[in-house]
C-alpha cells in the first residue's frame, strides 16, 4: 500500500495554533520554516477580515502527527527574526472546557482504581514525555486512595499531547485525564470560582474559517457544573500542596 493510500490521521492531530507571530509574516513565510519537519495540507496566517492585517497568530497542518512531534521537539522556532508559540490545536469540541487553551504542566487524573500504584502510572505516561513528580492522592485520616491523583511534566507539550486524546487506560482501569488548573488560572480564564451552573463570557471565538481566535471573546456559555461537565461535579482539592488545583469527583467504571 503507498503511502498515499493510507489514511490520514484525523486532522485535528495534525494542527497546530502557531502564536507571537510578526505582522510581516505570510502564510508563504510559515510555510516556508514550519515545512522544514514535514509536508504541509494547510498554512494559514488569520487576517483581519476588514484591515487584512495580520492578527499575530495562524494555523499550520502536517499530513502526520509524527511530523507534528517532530516539529514540537525542534522548539523554540523562530519565524521572520521573531520567536513563535507554537501549540497542538484545540477542537472546537474541547474550546469550551474550564481552561481548554491554558498553558500547564500538570494533569488531573480521574477514576483511578485502588489497586493502580505510582508505577502504572508513570509506566503509562512517560511516553508522552519526562515526568516530574507524581502525587497519588490520599485521605489524610485513614490513608485510604481517593481515586485520583496529578502528575507534572517538564514540557506543556506533553499535557496536551495527552488532553487530545482524552481518555486512556491506565492499570486495565479506562481514566479521564484533564488539565491541573490552579485557582488563578481558573480566574485568568474568565470562570468564578465554586460556581455551580453559572454561565462564562459569551462570544463566538470561532472566526468564519472554523478556526479558533484566543483573541476573541471569552469561552462560551458554561453548562451544567462547570463547562461540559454533564451534571458531575467540580469542587476545591482539600489538598493544599496541589494549589487549590480544581479536581474532578466521580468514579470511572
Amino acid at each position: 500500500m503507498s503511502r498515499e493510500s493510507v489514511p490520514r490521521e484525523p486532522e485535528q492531530l495534525r494542527k497546530l495554533f502557531i502564536g507571537g507571530l510578526s505582522f510581516e509574516t505570510t502564510d508563504e513565510s510559515l510555510r516556508a520554516h514550519f515545512e522544514q519537519w514535514g509536508t504541509l495540507t494547510d498554512c494559514v496566517v488569520m487576517r483581519d477580515p476588514n484591515s487584512k492585517r495580520s492578527r499575530g497568530f495562524g494555523f499550520v497542518t502536517y499530513s502526520s502527527v509524527q511530523e507534528v512531534d517532530a516539529a514540537m521537539s525542534a522548539r523554540p522556532h523562530k519565524v521572520d527574526g521573531r520567536v513563535v508559540e507554537p501549540k497542538r490545536a484545540v477542537s472546537r469540541e474541547d474550546s469550551n472546557r474550564p481552561g481548554a487553551h491554558i498553558t500547564v504542566k500538570k494533569i488531573f487524573v480521574g477514576g483511578i482504581k485502588e489497586d493502580t500504584e505510582e508505577s502504572h502510572l508513570r509506566d503509562y505516561f512517560q511516553q508522552f514525555g519526562k515526568i516530574e513528580v507524581i502525587d497519588i492522592m490520599t485521605d489524610r485520616n485513614t490513608g485510604k486512595k481517593r481515586g485520583f491523583a496529578f502528575v507534572t511534566f517538564d514540557d506543556h507539550d506533553s499535557v496536551d499531547r495527552i488532553v487530545i486524546q482524552k481518555y486512556h487506560t491506565i492499570n486495565s482501569h479506562n481514566c479521564e485525564v484533564r488539565k491541573a488548573l490552579t485557582k488563578q488560572e481558573m480566574q485568568s480564564a474568565g470562570m468564578g470560582m465554586g460556581m455551580r451552573g453559572g454561565r462564562g463570557g459569551g462570544g463566538n471565538n470561532y472566526n468564519n474559517m472554523g478556526h479558533y481566535d484566543p483573541q476573541a471573546s471569552n469561552f462560551g456559555p458554561m453548562k451544567g457544573n462547570f463547562g461540559g461537565g454533564g451534571g458531575r461535579n467540580f469542587g476545591m482539592s482539600s489538598q493544599t500542596s496541589q494549589v487549590n488545583a480544581f479536581i474532578v469527583r466521580w468514579p470511572l467504571v
